[in-house]
């Protein structure tokens, strides 16, 4: 039987309350507004770029020595007009609301346009880095069978190649655009990579789930990090009256050849693990950590206790013994 349900009448009340809730709220609506950038097209943006950055493993599979400048070719401009197009609309969003004032179209597109040139220009460089990050999860891990899985299976890899993607935008001062970048792998791995966080070459995250990175976190080369470390801040400074300064250094640094893992707490801007150190799992730090220092908790004292099996005792009344380990 088809589905004859309507809302008849109702439907102009409805309407209206639904409206009248746009007008007595405008936080949580875009309205007479213009500017605002698409997410549909910020994910095709993500899209592309990985499968530029990774040839041959995403998007298109049957490219050859024959057909990939073809591929190339035809790739490259619609990653120009895509990012062009969102950082425009951000650029003008960020005249318009953030700085009250009218949008400047022309200076928008132009300032765009340089970025756009910025970016593609880096392209190499960031695909040189991904081969070092790649690299750094197949000699890190036992489990990897070769680099060929680490880019199609490892969400460590895919968090951090979309976070080098997202921080060229931030470093060129995109509003918007790299925080939206970011969220997305944040989405599709679990790892929360703020674009503004500084990483070295060859970095590896290990299983990935519940990796926390902060804006102002620096971290150096040869580093890796197991699911669940944060590395965050420990207070936020702030002003006079009472507003958080946001362009202090709140998140720690990390120098190169850093090992921590899984679970692992760093907290505070002034916070510094130095060259070659190791942080164990579930540690909680909030001051620097010398060279090729370890850190680790006293293990705690397990009190097991083990059951006697009795024929013709019932289970709930089965004598324990405790013993410790």
């Amino acid at each position: 039987m088809p589905d004859k349900f309507t809302l008849g009448d109702k439907l102009p009340d409805l309407v209206a309350a639904v409206v009248e809730s746009y007008e007595k709220d405008t936080r949580t609506r875009h309205i007479d507004c213009e500017f605002l950038p698409a997410p549909k097209e910020v994910n095709e943006l993500i899209r592309l770029s990985l499968e530029l950055f990774f040839p041959g493993f995403l998007g298109r599979q049957d490219l050859t020595t024959y057909n990939v400048s073809f591929h190339v070719g035809e790739l490259l401009p619609r990653i120009a007009r895509l990012l062009h197009r969102q950082v425009k609309k951000c650029l003008c969003y960020h005249q318009i609301q953030v700085e009250g004032r009218s949008a400047d179209d022309e200076g928008c597109h132009c300032n765009a346009e340089r970025i756009t040139h910025l970016f593609l220009e880096r392209i190499v460089h960031l695909r040189d880095m991904l081969s070092d990050d790649v690299q750094a999860a197949f000699d890190g891990d036992p489990a990897a069978v070769n680099c060929d899985e680490v880019i199609l299976a490892y969400p460590g890899l895919l968090a951090i190649a979309v976070h080098r993607l997202a921080h060229e935008l931030y470093r060129a001062d995109v509003p918007m655009l790299p925080r939206m970048i970011a969220e997305w792998a944040h989405r599709e791995t679990g790892v929360d990579i703020h674009p503004g966080a500084k990483i070295g070459r060859s970095f590896f995250i290990d299983h990935g789930t519940g990796v926390v990175i902060g804006e102002t976190a620096e971290i150096g080369n040869n580093v890796k990090i197991y699911q669940g470390v944060t590395l965050g801040a420990l207070s936020f400074p702030k002003d006079e009256r009472g507003r958080v300064i946001r362009v202090a250094k709140r998140h720690p640094t990390v120098e190169d050849d850093v090992t921590i893992y899984a679970n692992a707490i760093i907290l505070g801007g002034k916070t510094v693990l130095k060259k070659g150190c190791v942080i164990g799992g579930s540690v909680f730090v909030t001051a620097s950590v010398p060279e090729n220092a370890t850190v680790t908790i006293t293990p705690p004292a397990l009190n097991m206790q083990k059951k006697s099996f009795e024929p013709h005792q019932p289970d709930d009344e089965s004598p324990m013994g405790e013993f410790q380990i």
